[in-house]
């Protein structure tokens, strides 16, 4: 979800075409899958992956993050600390420091975004990854500024 809503953001500001954005899963479990179909459900109730707002989710499929990411990649941001323990089996340590939760950019650093995997709570997961994309991208632009 997080991949589409930080899409849908850039592109409402004029930004799409100053970043690249996509997503990776730090297990195996979903590789080859679309974007889950609740998750689509929640993003389509928001106007994202629908017919003038597609950015990509009926073409998405999960691949697991590799070392050539991290290289490739100015910020790894997770959901979780459990994405935090996988990436750091995957990448090793972050001696580049490109790596945080996406919560850090908001008033709760060190939170971990609502997992609807286990909840079922895509409403939860929805204000979690909006607030943490939109203090992101604010991080972000003053940086540039």
């Amino acid at each position: 979800m997080a991949e589409f809503v930080m899409k849908d953001m850039l592109r409402k500001r004029g930004l799409e075409g100053e970043f690249e954005i996509a997503s990776a899963a730090t297990s195996t479990e979903e590789t080859g899958n679309g974007v889950y179909p609740p998750a689509r459900r929640k993003l389509a109730e928001n106007g994202i992956g629908v017919a003038g707002n597609e950015l990509g989710v009926s073409n998405h499929h999960a691949h697991r993050m590799t070392q050539a990411d991290y290289d490739y990649y100015d910020m790894i941001i997770c959901m979780d600390h459990n994405n935090l323990r996988n990436l750091n089996r995957i990448v090793g340590e972050d001696k580049e420091g490109k790596v945080s939760l996406m919560l850090d950019y908001t008033d709760r650093a060190g939170g971990e975004v609502a997992d609807p995997w286990y909840t079922g709570n895509f409403d939860a997961t929805w204000v979690d990854v909006t607030e943490g994309c939109n203090a992101l991208i604010d991080e972000i632009m003053g940086s540039v500024r």
